[in-house]
């Protein structure tokens, strides 16, 4: 489970809602965070599921921590697994591949 910045950031991104199936289609979440890539995003409300990356917390101010995108992908590829095409293993799908080893 991701550990955030400050209690307010965790009250966005955990924010619960009764009325939508997802944070992308409620209008009072405002923060999405992708696990697998430790990336956060002020949500896009248009209908799809679009965010902007902020380096910083609105609240705190605090930096965030660096994206994982790049490695998520390296790692895939050392696997042998293609993204696109190949079924992505399960640990890929949230941020638990983050506490195997990193290989250069």
């Amino acid at each position: 489970m991701t550990s955030h910045c400050c209690e307010a950031m965790a009250d966005r991104v955990n924010v619960c809602c009764d009325q939508h199936d997802t944070s992308f289609s409620c209008p009072d979440a405002l923060v999405a965070l992708s696990a697998k890539f430790q990336e956060y995003g002020l949500i896009i409300h248009d209908g799809g599921t679009s965010s902007v990356t902020i380096d910083f917390c609105p609240w705190c101010g605090r930096r965030l921590p660096e994206s994982q995108r790049d490695r998520w992908f390296d790692e895939l590829e050392r696997r042998g697994i293609d993204p696109w095409g190949d079924e992505v293993p399960a640990a890929f799908q949230d941020d638990r591949w983050l506490a195997s080893p990193r290989r250069e």
